[in-house]
């Protein structure tokens, strides 16, 4: 029977007992743990400078031949440990080889935050002979654990993501099963190899056995940080809404003035497109647009100096915009199926065919706060309209640029009129025209229905957009309305 693995790594943070992880590995028959092989400092174990025939400077050179040398080694499994601040170059191809187990290794964070300061106070990284074990209590400075427990939680969050993605399994073990021998000798069995631990390796000592107050100067302080402390993310809301590639074919560019605007869905393309056209003294369709991407990064690379903007817009003004141009509106840009759906599935009350004196303001009010109510069901993917570039998150939006290329310039719809004539004189330019207002909306503008119930029921659709961005109560773009 082939073997499920040909190497493994253990995915540690520091002091979280990996060196007993290894030590109880190493005592199994067939197994071989090549401590720290791609820590910057050494080379396997502190002050080596070789391991398996390569050299700290091979090592450094190119990663892959110790990874190989690794995978190749005598034994029946051969692997290392490997902490965030290792060799980066190492860990993707890693992630990315199903012939690679994973095990992943984790800590209460506080009892191995503690316990890195203690040994970095002590200089005692590993413990053998009880008699001279170094106490030490140290300071616990709260801002400083903060720090720490994101750096750890989004090192996990993205370990999980890979593996989810690419239909890895690893194997999770914790702190506190590191003395459980059956535990061990079932990652013995996961891990493939024949051999099993008959006693757990009692080599190394723990270090701080007592309780975590008992180890730090400060125990009332950091009882008090704790419990401030939002472990279970109470305060985050959960974001279902799909990811978005970056859609470079709509990236505007201006052919002389080296400015891309990398445009949101919305009210803002047209004024900002114009704009653009005025600058450079052509026409709309003169701009350069509908490029693929090799075509985008040569533009890129053949204007230095560039600058790359976009535009974001209140979300409850980019709502009701999307609301008249792509439902209530039955021509050109009209999602004549969605409109279907909406009325006839979810009765949003607008009328078949938008004519004088059919639809009066009262029942718009009525019709944009039930297609509100549907957005915030769209965006938590609770029916199955898809989520249209029109009205998704502003901040998704955001991170589907970031696929391709970062704007580097993040204005608001109501800076425009002085911040991208402001933009072009840095450019060169010494009288640079002004964008124009945006076309109203039709057959009425958001002035006409305003009030706090739109306002909160936009807040509930695209509370990340309220609180990434900030965005306060919807008023009116000074001479638009």
């Amino acid at each position: 029977m082939t073997p499920q693995f040909d190497y493994f790594i253990i995915i540690a943070a520091m002091r979280t007992g990996s060196n007993l992880l290894e030590a109880n590995l190493n005592a199994i028959e067939g197994i071989t743990s090549h401590g720290e092989a791609f820590n910057p400092h050494f080379i396997g174990r502190l002050k080596s400078e070789e391991l398996l025939g390569v050299t700290l400077e091979e090592r450094d050179s190119d990663p892959s031949t110790l990874l190989q040398a690794i995978r190749q080694a005598p034994g029946e499994l051969n692997g290392f440990r490997f902490f965030q601040g290792h060799d980066q170059r190492v860990l993707e191809p890693v992630l990315n080889d199903p012939r690679c187990a994973k095990i992943i290794l984790t800590r209460n964070p506080v009892d191995s935050y503690i316990s890195l300061k203690i040994a970095r106070e002590t200089k005692q990284w590993q413990l053998k002979n009880i008699k001279r074990r170094r106490e030490a209590q140290v300071e616990f400075d709260a801002e400083a654990f903060v720090k720490y427990l994101n750096r750890q939680q989004e090192f996990q969050l993205s370990l999980t993501h890979h593996l989810q993605k690419s239909g890895q399994v690893p194997f999770h073990i914790a702190y506190d099963d590191l003395n459980q021998i059956d535990i061990l000798n079932g990652l013995a069995a996961w891990l493939g190899v024949s051999g099993r631990l008959s006693a757990i390796d009692d080599t190394l000592k723990p270090q701080n056995p007592d309780p975590a107050l008992a180890k730090v100067t400060n125990p009332d302080e950091m009882e008090q940080a704790l419990s401030q402390i939002d472990s279970f993310n109470l305060h985050t809301a959960p974001n279902f809404e799909p990811r978005r590639r970056p859609i470079v074919a709509n990236y505007i560019a201006t052919p002389r003035t080296p400015l891309m605007f990398m445009p949101m869905r919305g009210g803002t393309e047209g004024p900002v497109s114009n704009w653009m056209a005025a600058l450079d003294a052509v026409g709309v369709d003169e701009l350069l647009t509908n490029q693929n991407r090799k075509q985008t990064r040569h533009w890129l690379q053949t204007h230095p100096g560039h600058r790359k903007f976009t535009v974001l817009q209140h979300p409850l003004a980019r709502a009701h915009h999307a609301f008249c141009r792509h439902i209530l509106n039955t021509g050109p840009g009209a999602y004549l199926k969605i409109r279907h759906f909406l009325r006839n599935r979810l009765k949003i009350p607008i009328p078949g065919q938008l004519r004088d004196g059919n639809y009066p303001v009262e029942q718009h009010y009525e019709a944009f706060s039930a297609f509100l109510t549907f957005l915030r069901q769209n965006l938590a993917l609770q029916t199955s309209v898809r989520v249209d570039g029109s009205w998704c998150s502003q901040s998704r939006a955001l991170e589907g640029f970031a696929g391709f290329a970062h704007p580097d310039l993040i204005l608001r719809e109501d800076e425009i009129i002085t911040a991208l004539p402001d933009l072009a004189r840095r450019m060169g330019h010494t009288n640079p025209p002004k964008p124009e207002s945006a076309a109203p909306d039709t057959p009425f503008i958001l002035t006409d229905i305003y009030d706090d119930k739109l306002e909160a029921l936009a807040a509930e659709a695209y509370q990340q957009d309220y609180v990434q961005f900030g965005f306060d109560a919807w008023k009116p773009l000074r001479g638009a309305e």
